[in-house]
């Protein structure tokens, strides 16, 4: 099935001495997916002290959390419901390159999560959904500069901000919403446009007539190296890896089961299931029925030379960024509604490709490498962070297109509650019986 995300506490503060568990005693904790959120978990855990053990089927950082757009988008605080989707989905999906698409064969299965997710976007949720996921945001920019600092990774960060671009005076009015909203939360920005635009990135197509400049929006040099350079800090406090397939899990009042592809099985005290998409199907066997869909994103990876890109590129209307990384320039974004059985429709990051060269002119768009992965999302896109029905497991998954953003302070809170003390964030709005 899978295995793809404040300095501690008193009493909780690292060691570099750990114990390997025997087989006959089995694991301290296990943490099933290597992405980045079970990165983040097994550091703050080992911090913790506590022995871990991350079971992935592929490697550690190697799926999903390798080919993101690499931004801390600790600003992006609207829920997805709220972002005006619906209003956009009978135009979005007319086009099947556009920046969403579910295959026709498909909508049958998703249309349960499309009635949930309408149903999140109500007015009457807005506030609560906000709060949360503003909540979550403070917490995550604070947890992720603090294990920056301790795990020796700072250098990886780059703090240039980010460059959302309108193609409309219309496209532009329907952004000053979104951007009061923020403002509450203390966010800044400027609008710009003309020769504040150019400089900011020379080289934009005519098209592009405004812009809003996010001076605290965070990229790190490349998502992969930055998720290795973590698991090789909780490596050094005592975390373990085993490369192995997870076909299913049980839980008891004695702990957990893993059971692998190959028959074995591994027991833990205790379990923190963060297997990206493949999540639910391991809580299902906990008797844990959570609605997760798969958002399927595209990119392309150009070589860095492709273009000067000064800072991350937003163009939201078409639902794709430009990240400039260490290792590349990454055009990706965009959303296919479509599981995770489906093969690959690379179509889509062409069609990107394609609009990248026309928004950047001079672009050289050759020497690509294409990319697909799955997003876990949820319909209220708020994660679930908590416990599970059974007994000694813990749930932290379902992150959408903040995993990488959301990951340190979703470590925080998993920490916290396995050695049993009280997170610094309410987790009602994302417990996993929510629904």
């Amino acid at each position: 099935m899978q295995g793809n995300s404040n300095s501690p506490e008193e009493g909780s503060r690292p060691s570099s001495a750990r114990r390997s568990p025997s087989a006959s005693e089995g694991e301290d904790i296990a943490v099933i997916g290597g992405g980045i959120v079970g990165i983040a978990v097994a550091a703050y855990l080992a911090e913790a002290g506590r022995n871990v053990t991350v079971f992935d089927r592929t490697g550690i950082c190697e799926e999903t959390s390798s080919g993101n757009a690499a931004a801390f988008a600790f600003s992006d605080v609207l829920p997805l419901a709220h972002k005006g989707m619906l209003k956009q989905l009978p135009k979005w999906l007319a086009d099947p390159l556009g920046p969403l698409a579910i295959p026709p064969s498909y909508l049958p299965k998703l249309l349960p999560w499309l009635i949930r997710f309408w149903r999140a976007g109500a007015a009457r949720h807005y506030e609560a959904s906000l709060a949360a996921q503003a909540g979550m945001m403070r917490l995550a920019e604070a947890e992720w500069m603090g294990l920056l600092d301790r795990s020796g990774t700072k250098p990886m960060l780059r703090e240039d901000g980010s460059l959302e671009l309108y193609e409309s005076e219309a496209e532009f009015r329907a952004s000053l919403a979104g951007w009061a909203e923020r403002q509450r939360f203390g966010i800044g920005f400027r609008h710009v446009e003309g020769e504040a635009m150019a400089a900011l990135q020379p080289g934009l197509a005519p098209r592009f007539i405004k812009g809003t400049f996010v001076p605290g929006w965070k990229t790190v040099a490349d998502p992969k190296l930055l998720g290795k350079a973590v698991w090789a800090y909780a490596e050094r406090l005592g975390a373990h890896f085993e490369h192995a397939r997870v076909d299913r899990v049980e839980a008891g009042a004695e702990g957990a089961r893993i059971i692998l592809a190959d028959g074995s099985v591994r027991t833990a005290k205790q379990l923190v299931i963060t297997a990206g998409a493949w999540s639910h199907l391991l809580a299902r066997n906990l008797g844990d029925h959570i609605p997760l869909e798969t958002e399927r994103g595209y990119n392309t990876t150009l070589p860095a030379a492709a273009f000067d890109v000064k800072r991350q590129l937003i163009f939201s209307g078409h639902g794709f960024v430009i990240t400039p990384l260490e290792t590349g320039l990454r055009v990706g974004g965009a959303v296919e509604l479509g599981g995770i059985e489906r093969p690959p429709n690379f179509a889509r990051s062409k069609a990107m490709l394609e609009k990248a060269r026309r928004f950047l002119p001079g672009l050289d768009p050759s020497g690509g490498r294409e990319w697909m992965g799955f997003r876990p999302s949820l319909p209220d896109s708020l994660p679930v962070i908590g416990r599970a029905r059974a007994p000694n497991v813990f749930y932290a998954f379902g992150h959408g297109h903040l995993g990488l953003t959301q990951s340190a302070a979703t470590g925080r809170l998993i920490r916290d509650l396995v050695v049993g003390q009280t997170p610094p964030l309410d987790l009602t709005p994302f417990r996993p019986q929510r629904f």
